[in-house]
């Protein structure tokens, strides 16, 4: 059975973001890890991207993983790509970095919550 292109390009276009996730949940993981040093924290993130960038790029429509992606982009020039990344540079971007994640799930689950249906019933309700 041969694939349509079609096909072809949903699934390429599935594995790209199911990629692109996998590397956003890993940071969170290593963040939150108080045992994880920089230099493990470096050597992952640069496995993950190479396995990322092996993926051949897609347009994003989303606005979650467009941003989820410039925010890979911009912390792997901020890390991996830097001259000198220390554990006192990890531990003072680590807080920081954690928001911005959870910033980003929030954008994800923000639509799946708020439904213009069920708004209107819960404006209306009698706490009384």
């Amino acid at each position: 059975m041969r694939y349509t292109q079609k096909q072809i390009d949903k699934f390429n276009r599935q594995k790209y973001i199911v990629e692109l996730e996998k590397i956003s949940k890993n940071l969170f993981r290593m963040f939150r890890d108080e045992n994880v040093a920089a230099e493990d924290f470096v050597k992952k993130f640069a496995q993950l991207k190479s396995k990322f960038d092996e993926k051949e790029e897609v347009q994003l429509e989303s606005e979650f993983h467009q941003q989820l992606k410039e925010y890979v982009f911009r912390l792997y020039r901020q890390t991996c790509l830097a001259e000198s990344f220390t554990d006192k540079d990890f531990s003072d971007i680590r807080e920081a970095e954690m928001s911005n994640l959870n910033r980003l799930q929030k954008l994800k689950n923000g639509t799946s919550y708020k439904k213009d249906k069920h708004k209107s019933k819960r404006q209306n309700e009698d706490w009384g």
